[in-house]
Parts: C-alpha cells; structure tokens; sequence
C-alpha cells in the first residue's frame, strides 16, 4: 500500500474504552470508504483538468482536436465523478 492508503487508515483508527483500563480499536469502514473514494473522484477530476489544459492549449496541428477534448474533460469531471459517487452511495 501507499502512504496515502496507510494515512487514511489511521485517520479511520479511533479507541474506545475496552472496560479494565483498556481502550479498544476501532476502524471506521463507512469513513474509509468514502475517503477513498473521494480520492479516486479527485484523481478523475485532475485527470479532466490536464484536458482542459489542452483543449485551451493545443499542440501545433491538434486544433481541431481541442474542442472535442474540452467537451470531454468537462463530461469526465461531471459525469464520471457524479456516477463514481452514486454507485457507491456516497452523498456530494
């Protein structure tokens, strides 16, 4: 795993009192779960950036290219991101 991975487990850990003078671990799956998947929307959201970047400065001989790549980042970051969240059922 990568440390993004290991600091959104630990950021998941809390304790509770375990009784006798423990304290007991407790993992938070929901929080997990929806912080990873905000990551994996925020990856799409850059990636759509990096098109946008293109479509406003195309390559010499890719203008005609351009507009089709704004349509596309703009429906990536909507779309994608929008259904991402649906399906795992996490609220925007």
């Amino acid at each position: 795993m990568n440390q993004k991975i290991e600091n959104m487990i630990k950021e998941c850990i809390s304790y509770s009192d375990g009784g006798s003078f423990t304290s007991k671990e407790v993992f938070d799956k929901q929080k997990f779960a929806k912080m990873l998947i905000e990551e994996c929307c925020q990856v799409l959201i850059q990636q759509g950036k990096g098109w946008e970047e293109f479509s406003r400065n195309p390559p010499r001989g890719q203008e005609n290219n351009a507009s089709a790549a704004l349509f596309a980042a703009f429906r990536l970051k909507e779309d994608a991101v929008s259904e991402i969240k649906q399906h795992f059922g996490v609220e925007e």
